[in-house]
């Protein structure tokens, strides 16, 4: 052991103690920098030679020691697009490299980052506070499913959403056993029925019926709710539904049909209230039967406005006939699958990770899904500008898919513990000073060795 090993032993100590104050100075800095994660320090001795009777002073190495799988605070943000991951993985997004003519230019890679304070720019990107671009996949407006499974850049269209043709009616309801209509009379038998021979002018069947009955018809059947339908350009249609009961069946089994009125306005002999053509018969227990979970309105027109063929979903034994006391028809679901066109008003995260779009006609439509990616080696990813990653050999390709959940409206804060970095600055500065000591020591030593000759 020579003096001049112990200062050169000593030297590389002040470096790895000043590279430990680096990462140390850089994790301060970054306290408050969404997203980032900290680096610590981990230290690695070489040795110059050793055996069980003789060991000579070797050196000492700093390397990062990088806390890109450690979660950071999630803390609420008051922006519907900002997000944070709960859990492992990353955003996919790409960097932005020029702009030509008024058109942002990207560089083609993927880069991946925990930094989540996304906002959508003039050009209806979503970016985040250090300008990088988010992806993901393009939502199906029809099947509500996701297009393709390779993420693009997520890019808000600001047209008008396109009016949606009613295809499709919801509806579930009780009828009572023993309807309360104008004209029922627990004293009469079948006063509650709408038949044929009640009309006049006679009808020859229960079709349609013409305004000069209406009044007929109204005081014989039960209010069954409105919907409002619309057509291929969005113009509403208020379609009124009225239960009739047409018959008792013996055994307790009983049969309603259902109609829908399709003209305010007509008079005399014109249509003003259509059967949908399908009857529900029940038995005794109160249950369709045969089932009916569906039936076709053929060519539905309210006041002129066509909504072509409307399937009415009822679903399995959602039309029932129990005992009621009001004896008045109770609609538990009515609703469709339509709506008007309608101007983009703002977007949103919702919490399965979707960017979703609210429009002036109130509708809520998934735009985007946002792509999480993960990686076998999250600590060897290399480290860039902006809290940003890229993928190495060492970290191994990105999986799409799968990860941690996306939590709306919030953003996740840097790991970084101030109170632990400055016990590690303390330990750290002491650590260099005892170096510095060493090579004071091994100097004042030296000169006393050289002084021997005097």
């Amino acid at each position: 052991m020579s003096f001049f090993g112990s200062m050169t032993t000593a030297l590389t100590g002040i470096r790895a103690q000043s590279s430990a104050l680096g990462h140390i100075s850089d994790n301060i800095a970054n306290s408050q920098t969404v997203g980032f994660k900290r680096t610590d320090t981990r230290f690695q001795d070489i040795v110059t030679a050793s055996t069980s009777r003789n060991h000579l002073p070797g050196a000492v190495l700093a390397a990062p020691s990088f806390t890109n799988g450690v979660q950071g605070s999630i803390d609420a943000s008051e922006v519907p697009t900002h997000m944070a991951i709960n859990g492992e993985g990353f955003f996919v997004v790409s960097a932005r490299v020029a702009t030509i003519d008024g058109n942002p230019v990207f560089d083609g890679v993927n880069y991946y980052t925990r930094r989540g304070d996304f906002s959508m720019d003039k050009y209806g990107y979503l970016v985040n506070g250090a300008g990088y671009t988010l992806q993901g996949l393009t939502i199906d407006p029809t099947t509500g499913n996701p297009i393709g499974d390779v993420p693009g850049r997520i890019q808000i269209n600001r047209d008008f959403l396109a009016a949606r043709t009613t295809s499709n009616i919801d509806y579930k309801a009780n009828l009572p056993a023993w309807p309360k209509t104008a004209n029922a009379d627990a004293g009469i038998p079948n006063s509650e029925l709408l038949t044929v021979n009640r009309f006049t002018p006679a009808l020859a069947d229960l079709s349609v019926i013409s305004a000069d009955n209406e009044d007929i018809f109204l005081n014989n059947s039960l209010s069954g709710g409105a919907v409002t339908g619309y057509d291929s350009l969005g113009a509403p249609a208020n379609v009124q539904f009225r239960w009739a009961k047409i018959d008792n069946g013996a055994g307790g089994g009983d049969t309603w049909q259902l109609f829908y009125k399709t003209n305010d306005a007509a008079t005399g002999a014109q249509d003003k209230w259509v059967n949908v053509g399908q009857s529900y018969a029940f038995d005794a227990q109160g249950r369709l039967d045969p089932p009916v979970d569906s039936t076709t309105i053929t060519g539905l027109t309210v006041n002129g406005i066509s909504l072509g063929n409307v399937v009415l979903n009822h679903g399995a034994s959602n039309i029932t006939q129990f005992q009621d006391d009001n004896g008045t028809v109770k609609t538990t679901a009515l609703d469709q699958n339509g709506y008007p066109s309608g101007e983009l008003v703002s977007i949103a995260v919702s919490e399965n990770g979707r960017i979703t779009g609210t429009y002036s006609n109130g509708k809520t439509v998934d735009l985007a899904e946002v792509t999480l990616a993960r990686f076998n080696a999250p600590d060897k990813l290399k480290r860039l500008d902006g809290t940003a990653f890229a993928a190495t050999q060492d970290s191994g390709e990105a999986m799409l898919g799968g990860g941690g959940d996306i939590i709306a409206s919030a953003r996740e804060a840097s790991n970084v513990d101030i109170a632990d970095e400055f016990s590690k600055l303390i330990v750290t500065q002491q650590a260099y000073t005892a170096g510095t000591r060493i090579v004071t020591a091994s100097d004042e030593l030296i000169r006393e060795t050289l002084n021997m000759k005097r």
